[in-house]
């Protein structure tokens, strides 16, 4: 090894190690240890925590392997197929065969959207019209065809979009089809 980089790995290394020190100080607070003011012990009763349902990672896996599945037999390898929580954080993504890279946004997006409104985007671009500004402009949102809630006990905790095929009509019929899968081996 040459000196110099013997010299960047030594400063790299000291780099390193002060990070790690001022990460594990500021997230420590103030005071030392022995001073430290312990967290507090929420106790799960009713009024205090909120219980929260949310789709598994295999059943994520599930839906978007089953979505895209229906796209590809249906000769739409392009597309992008997103399940995300009702937060919009996602779960599962899988983007297809060729599929460009605004169908990733797209998928989100149309997750997102049927997961926040618990609604199926089809319904929900139907209530869009006029020229002022209107749910269309919330971000992070996309209301066109291809995104589908997934509801438990009638609540929607999860939404599965699908983007990229030449109408949404086509991207919804694949999100049904990965709701469908999560319904289908929940069966079995």
């Amino acid at each position: 090894m040459k000196k110099s980089s013997k010299v960047f790995a030594a400063a790299a290394a000291g780099a390193l190690a002060l990070t790690a020190a001022a990460t594990v100080t500021a997230n420590a607070g103030p005071g030392t240890a022995a001073t430290a003011v312990p967290a507090a012990d929420i106790q799960p009763v009713p009024g205090n925590v909120v219980q929260q349902n949310r789709i598994s990672v295999g059943a994520s896996a599930e839906a978007v392997s089953g979505a895209l599945a229906k796209c590809q037999a249906d000769k739409l390898p392009f597309v992008t197929v997103a399940l995300v929580d009702r937060f919009g954080t996602v779960q599962a993504l899988l983007r297809g065969d060729n599929a460009a890279e605004h169908t990733i946004e797209a998928a989100k997006q149309k997750a997102y959207t049927a997961a926040a409104f618990g609604t199926p985007t089809s319904e929900l671009a139907k209530r869009i019209n006029g020229n002022g500004p209107s749910i269309a402009d919330l971000p992070g949102t996309l209301f066109l065809a291809g995104g589908v809630p997934l509801k438990v006990n009638g609540v929607s905790v999860a939404g599965i979009g699908v983007g990229g095929a030449p109408d949404g009509a086509l991207d919804e019929a694949c999100a049904v089809a990965g709701a469908d899968a999560i319904i289908a081996a929940a069966a079995q």
